[in-house]
């Protein structure tokens, strides 16, 4: 049953992402746009993963080891539990444009694999290093690399785009879930010290 529920669901999120570039496509003008990209998305795309890396490590030291377990309701993940699929999901999109896996990753099971503290954030660790040097191991050219199986317009870049976008909205999820248990963001409660000194 479990393996038909993980099938589902990998299902579904590769239907998401070509509808998502299927929308892209159509929303094209006939006259396509030959303007060179205003921004490298390779380094946007390192920078934005290490500042998610460092947010996402500093959060999880902030929450208490005893608040790991905590979650908000019956049938809904625990603290540990949103935070290690983030690290899943980084040793698994790379994978998508053909990038060996991450060495000593097993995704079975992988969310309920443990509750204690050092170990998830270890995880959220390795997994921003395997996404940073996937993409940093990407030419300009293998950004504009055809994924024909995800889309007729679809390319590495697409994957690339939808890891960034999608550990962007799990932070905002993580964040939720750490005032939920009286937390502030370390860079917010940075931010309120600064200002309250000059006010």
């Amino acid at each position: 049953m479990k393996s038909v529920l993980r099938f589902v669901a990998c299902v579904c999120l590769v239907g998401g992402i070509a509808g998502q570039l299927g929308a892209r496509q159509s929303a094209t003008a006939p006259d396509e746009d030959k303007t060179p990209p205003s921004y490298d998305m390779k380094a946007q795309a390192v920078l934005d993963l290490r500042q998610m890396q460092d947010k996402f490590t500093k959060l999880a030291d902030a929450i208490p080891q005893e608040k790991f377990s905590w979650r908000r309701g019956e049938g809904v993940r625990s603290i540990s539990e949103l935070l290690l699929p983030v690290a899943g999901s980084g040793f698994f999109f790379p994978t998508m444009k053909g990038a060996p896996p991450a060495p000593g990753f097993t995704p079975k099971d992988f969310e309920k694999s443990t509750t204690d503290k050092a170990k998830v954030i270890e995880w959220l660790n390795k997994s921003f290093a395997y996404d940073i040097a996937s993409v940093q191991g990407m030419s300009n050219a293998d950004f504009a690399t055809p994924l024909p199986k995800f889309g007729p317009d679809a390319n590495q870049g697409d994957v690339v785009y939808l890891l960034v976008a999608h550990q962007h909205e799990q932070l905002g999820i993580a964040i939720a879930y750490s005032r939920s248990v009286g937390v502030v963001p370390p860079w917010t409660a940075d931010a309120l010290k600064k200002r309250a000194k000059n006010p």
